[in-house]
């Protein structure tokens, strides 16, 4: 938890010797309270006063990356525990487990079939992140093959899920560019691993069931000098591992406990496709940095997904596309003009239908802050002033030659007033996107 003004002070010189460019101490204490200056300005601070000032400093919780380049991952450095408060900044990561005694066939199958899993919607890319390769046995000839094999066919980030020191070492030193997470260390083999970690600037997850030994082995491995850390409590029922990640989070956020200062990792145990889904959605809900789980099929991965990027918007401001007149096909000066709002699940809600009806239109996105068609009636933002004033801004009558205009069925009470101030016949849609095909085939 980051410190006041006067809490700062406390730990100041108190001199007043004003090298920091302040007349006072508390003055450039209030300064620092609000980040408005470095601590490297004041010259007489003690060591301890500026090691427990630089640690208040730090974020609460880490910020951990794991891969390199435009397929990186990062995770941690979050404010809150809901959403609602400000909201979440970093997605976390969904990885796919793929173990080492799969034959050489079926471990590129795999991981061809994970390459394709991403997906579009509401305009944005969404996909998985990682890829974890688990040795199964003592044959560290077969993992690191395995490792080697996935890291030539994909360039997602990749998990080396073993907790052989020998094991881990000789993947790293064909994959270590890639920067993969190392999982896992625990009281058994962490000085070996935090000193690869360290040898080979890897992130490492660490694992213990019990939460307090889970913080002596925060602790242990950070002395190690291997501090880009991910957290995991073990394997245990649904409900005990739910709330061990609270409390790894609530600590982290509102007691500002260092050792927990990090984001966590769940690895789902299911075996059923459904149990699998529900366990890792928990998951990302609260509050894993990392989920890996078994199931790759696009009808698992896709809804996980889906419940990641809803949790993962700023819930204050909506999802918007830009207000414009977008042409959708082949599109002439006798294509129909619809209306509709911007906010990113209608826009894309309506366009999908418009494909789908293979006629080639005008979808006119009016700016409504991001609201839907009843959301931004009710509120204003979406009437008939407004959406005159689009349709000049769009020079809509340069574009077809007509003058006719479709708005949605559920706000058919405009129809009059919109024609009077648009000049332009309004022609009352279906409620429903899903009607639009047949009512646009009918026109």
């Amino acid at each position: 938890m980051a410190l006041s003004g006067l809490d700062i002070y406390k730990l100041l010189p108190k001199t007043n010797c004003r090298k920091c460019g302040f007349p006072t101490c508390l003055a450039f204490a209030m300064q620092l309270a609000k980040k408005a200056v470095d601590l490297s300005k004041c010259p007489e601070i003690t060591k301890e006063a500026r090691a427990a000032l630089e640690s208040s400093a730090q974020p609460p919780i880490k910020l951990i990356t794991v891969g390199v380049g435009e397929t990186k991952l990062e995770i941690g450095n979050e404010n809150v525990l809901f959403r609602h408060e400000e909201k979440f900044f970093h997605p976390a990561g969904i990885g796919i487990i793929l173990e080492d005694n799969l034959s050489e066939n079926e471990l590129v199958s795999r991981v061809n079939q994970i390459n394709r899993l991403h997906f579009e919607r509401i305009g944005q890319t969404i996909s998985v992140n990682l890829i974890a390769i688990k040795q199964t046995g003592n044959d560290k000839g077969k993992f690191i093959n395995a490792v080697k094999k996935v890291s030539e066919l994909t360039k997602l980030s990749l998990v080396l899920y073993s907790s052989d020191a020998e094991s881990i070492k000789s993947s790293l030193e064909i994959v270590s560019l890639r920067k993969p997470l190392i999982y896992a260390a625990d009281k058994n083999n962490y000085k070996e691993l935090a000193k690869i970690a360290k040898e080979f600037t890897c992130p490492l997850a660490i694992k213990e069931d019990n939460l307090e030994k889970l913080s002596e082995l925060s602790q242990l491995v950070s002395s190690e000098g291997a501090d880009g850390l991910i957290l995991d409590s073990g394997d245990k029922p649904l409900n005990k591992k739910i709330w061990d990640l609270t409390q790894i989070r609530r600590l982290a956020l509102r007691k500002n406990y260092r050792p927990f200062g990090y984001p966590t990792i769940a690895i789902v145990r299911k075996r059923e496709t459904y149990e699998q889904i529900i366990e890792a959605c928990i998951y990302v809900l609260k509050y894993a940095g990392i989920v890996l789980l078994e199931g790759f099929s696009p009808q698992q991965i896709l809804p996980l997904l889906t419940l990641r990027q809803n949790i993962y918007t700023d819930p204050q401001k909506p999802l918007q596309v830009e207000p414009k007149a977008y042409p959708i096909g082949q599109v002439s000066v006798n294509s129909p003009v619809l209306i509709t709002t911007n906010f990113s699940l209608t826009y894309y809600t309506v366009l999908s239908e418009l494909e789908a009806s293979k006629v080639p239109s005008y979808l006119v996105s009016i700016d409504t802050e991001g609201m839907s068609v009843l959301t931004a009636w009710a509120a204003e933002k979406f009437t008939p002033e407004k959406i005159s004033e689009s349709l000049n801004k769009f020079e809509i009558t340069g574009k077809v030659n007509h003058k006719q205009i479709v708005i949605p069925g559920y706000v058919a009470v405009m129809s009059g007033d919109l024609e009077e101030k648009s000049g332009f016949k309004v022609i009352v849609g279906p409620k429903e996107a899903a009607g639009i095909p047949s009512f646009l085939r009918n026109l």
